[in-house]
């Protein structure tokens, strides 16, 4: 035999280290399967968990939905704390730090600022001054749920079971309290909270525009008060450059929900349909859970990191919520003394404020030492990033969700409610965030509460920040609970809320001027109206709706406008006519239109703010759609008469909008739809840090129709990600209150070798439901929790 070509050889010995590295790769991924399946919850068995008095059985059923049947209540939620930390315990751990501004510990000096921002926001200080105002039997489940929650940890760091989360950070959790149960409450309320964003930019505005542009901006220009449009103006306090506008909830967590009278059903009972719009992600804000015990029975959802069921149903009543957003957080005016910078002015007097000391501990770092001052009013915001030498003046914040609260026990309350009466006296603990409740019960009554805490203002109704030097500003208490808007069995047969406006001009006292656009109510009133046999699979068929209102309204008009400025669109206007105006996944039209909308502000406005301004004002296209409102109707305001009047910024929008979809999907329109742009994600918090996390983390993009203005709600960002909308969907139908019909994207678990980690995205996009048993047998896997 001959000698081995010298090509084959090096080719022998490339494939050999390749052969040895895919051997070292393929042992290391062996290894981190094993390591990480090791932490994965188990849902078959049994378990020994000594904190319990009797055994309890957790039923898992075919999507996950963990079933916990218990023979009292105190095993009942010392049960649900110890399933929800199986399932999520990072999750959990992950809320408490991020709301208490503790994130540093275990991330770095990466997370210093935002740790700064939340301390300043005081929600743990909040949540330790409301648990004051807790009764005995709440803060009894508080501490019954901690006690399962810490059975699960001293079990998972005995074992080395802890998620794999906790190890790629390089620490463990600390055991749970009550405190933090109510801490991610808080920030709930953060999160559906308020505006005080807004406030800031008006301030803002005032002090950079002529009064005609800056009175454009706002959505009720206060006419009425000129002494505060003074104070604002004589004192501007930093807002460029100062906050972080990451922090800042999306403006709209929203959301839909609705309740018919058996007048207009088939089966002559009433049905509730509720879905939530909040952030999508991986794993969900939402637990489902079905808790059973001889006092209670009761299934829905709640946060993860808290006892109780929040939105659902039990065997008498069903309820659901969508955020009023009523104007809770005020922004106060405040001059700090020159000589001593913790005490402001107050009736012509320096008054101390509280200084806290808040160090701030940072992994591989020196703890950073930082202080959070609070006036009468609340604590200065204004330093919480940006620091000027010697500020003239500084905004404080007040608050609702920083007063002691007492949601927690309104929710207990809610799980053993059996009729409206009940149901309403417990809502009177709900106070922060104030939300639209709608009710159902089995003896046919539907109801409707817009429940919470809104303040009465001395003076000024909320839009602009207040002099904090006078005793004229402030609240003198709140809305009266028994004055709250509220409806019972209406004549109509109906009631929907879909964060629409929700009182008349009738009404004495004021809620908010910023409400969110109508199309989505209109759309589920319209559907509502025009039957009356309506049944649970058309509830659920309306959940999934994806009528556009918003074309409905401004579409024509857009067109006409541009067509007085160019020809060049007219076989796109051509295909837009023939739409029929639903955002289906399949069609151009959509892909056009909301590129197009989403364009108006950017066009018009963005060149004239800072780019965390622009990105912190509030309610961009209610903006925008007033001046086309006002245009169409030949009265162009300062905007747009400054920019070239209304066909040329449309014409530049949508020429804007076009070049990008070109650039994206080519020249020619019938390769265009939306789905290709407007795509379902579920992220998850580490995806971020590296390509290989997403790739195992997060589920893959789904096309989908929908849009941030249909009643399926699918808001998007810039980049086309579908991150925000219905995070639960839930149908009852009070014939038959022995289960009920629900989605909760991606899946229930936070773990990723569960099989019910992202089992549920396909089904987010389809609207395919999932029946949840109250009553009877369910099947599925079987964990006996023992008692020892």
């Amino acid at each position: 035999m001959g000698k081995e070509p010298k090509n084959r050889k090096w080719l022998k010995w490339v494939l050999g280290i390749l052969g040895g590295v895919l051997v070292l790769a393929v042992a290391a991924l062996i290894f981190v399967n094993v390591y990480i399946g090791k932490s994965s919850p188990q849902v078959e068995g049994e378990l020994a968990v000594g904190v319990l008095d009797s055994n309890v059985t957790v039923t898992r059923d075919s999507i996950g939905v963990p079933h916990i049947e218990a023979k009292s209540d105190a095993d009942l939620y010392r049960a649900q704390g110890y399933v929800q930390a199986q399932d999520r315990l990072f999750q959990m751990d992950l809320s408490r730090r991020q709301a208490s501004g503790r994130l540093a510990e275990v991330v770095g000096a990466a997370a210093v600022d935002r740790d700064k921002f939340f301390r300043t926001f005081s929600l743990r200080d909040a949540a330790e001054k409301s648990w004051e105002g807790y009764d005995a039997d709440a803060k009894q489940v508080l501490q019954w749920y901690a006690e399962g929650v810490n059975a699960f940890m001293e079990e998972a760091k005995k074992e080395g079971k802890l998620s794999y989360e906790f190890a790629l950070l390089g620490y463990e959790p600390e055991e749970w309290t009550p405190t933090d149960s109510l801490t991610i409450g808080k920030f709930m309320a953060y999160d559906l909270g308020g505006h005080w964003s807004s406030l800031a930019v008006r301030h803002w505005a005032l002090n950079e525009f002529p009064e005609p542009k800056a009175k454009e901006l706002f959505i009720q220009y206060p006419e009425d008060a000129p002494a505060i449009i003074a104070a604002n103006k004589k004192h501007p306090v930093q807002v460029a450059g100062a906050f972080d506008s990451s922090l800042v909830p999306p403006e709209f967590n929203g959301s839909n929900n609705w309740v018919v009278s058996g007048d207009k059903t088939e089966s002559g009972m009433p049905l509730l349909a509720d879905d939530p719009h909040l952030g999508l992600s991986t794993p969900s804000i939402w637990y489902q859970m079905h808790l059973e015990s001889p006092a209670q029975n009761v299934s829905g959802v709640i946060f993860a990191g808290i006892p109780g069921i929040i939105l659902g149903h039990n065997e008498k009543i069903a309820w659901g919520v969508t955020n009023v957003g009523p104007d809770v957080q005020d922004l106060y005016i405040e001059t700090p003394n020159p000589e001593d910078p913790t005490q402001f002015l107050y009736e012509g007097e320096w008054e101390q404020a509280e200084v806290r000391k808040e160090p701030i501990k940072v992994k591989d770092g020196k703890t950073e030492d930082f202080e959070v001052l609070v006036t009468r009013h609340g604590p200065i915001i204004s330093d919480v990033i940006y620091k000027e030498e010697d500020p003239g003046a500084q905004f404080s914040m007040q608050w609702t969700a920083l007063e002691p609260t007492l949601e927690l026990q309104a929710v207990l309350s809610f799980n053993k409610a059996s009729d409206w009466a009940e149901f309403e006296t417990a809502l009177e603990d709900f106070q922060a965030p104030a939300q639209n409740f709608v009710f159902a019960s089995t003896d046919g009554t539907i109801a409707y509460k817009a429940n919470g805490r809104i303040p009465i203002r001395k003076n000024g109704n909320g839009q602009l920040p207040v002099p904090g030097d006078s005793a004229e500003y402030g609240w003198e208490g709140f809305v009266p609970f028994d004055e709250l808007p509220t409806v019972v069995n209406p004549e109509s047969g109906f009631i929907a809320t879909a964060n629409n406006e929700v009182v008349d001009d009738s009404y004495p006292y004021h809620i908010s001027d910023f409400w969110a656009q109508p199309y989505r109510y209109e759309r589920i009133a319209e559907v509502l109206e025009a039957s009356d046999d309506l049944t649970k699979e058309d509830m659920i068929a309306l959940q999934m709706d994806q009528k556009n209102l918003y074309a409905a309204e401004f579409l024509d008009g857009m067109m006409a406008e541009v067509q007085k400025e160019t020809d060049r669109f007219d076989e796109l206007f051509a295909m837009m006519e023939e739409w029929d105006q639903v955002d289906s996944r399949h069609q151009a039209a959509p892909l056009v239109f909301h590129k197009w909308i989403k364009q108006l502000p950017e066009t018009l406005l963005a060149e004239s703010f800072p780019e965390d301004v622009f990105t912190l004002l509030p309610g961009k296209n209610h903006i925008t759609d007033e001046m086309m409102r006002d245009a169409f109707e030949g009265n162009e305001g300062a905007w747009v008469k400054e920019y070239g009047g209304t066909s040329k910024w449309l014409a530049d929008a949508l020429e804007e909008s076009v070049r990008e979809i070109e650039e994206e999907f080519g020249e020619d329109p019938e390769d265009w739809e939306w789905g290709e742009d407007h795509k379902l994600t579920f992220p998850h918090p580490l995806a971020g840090a590296s390509p290989i996390f997403a790739e195992f983390l997060n589920p893959d993009p789904v096309p989908i129709g929908g849009s941030n203005i249909t009643v399926q709600a699918a808001a998007f960002d810039s980049e086309g990600n579908v991150d925000h909308g219905a995070s639960w969907r839930f149908v009852a139908d009070l014939s038959d209150l022995s289960s009920a019909h629900h989605i909760v994207g991606p899946g229930l678990s936070g773990h990723m070798k569960s099989e019910f980690f992202h089992n549920q995205v396909e089904d987010w996009a389809n609207g395919d439901y999932h029946e949840t048993v109250l009553q009877g047998e369910v099947e599925g896997s079987v964990l006996t929790l023992l008692a020892e």
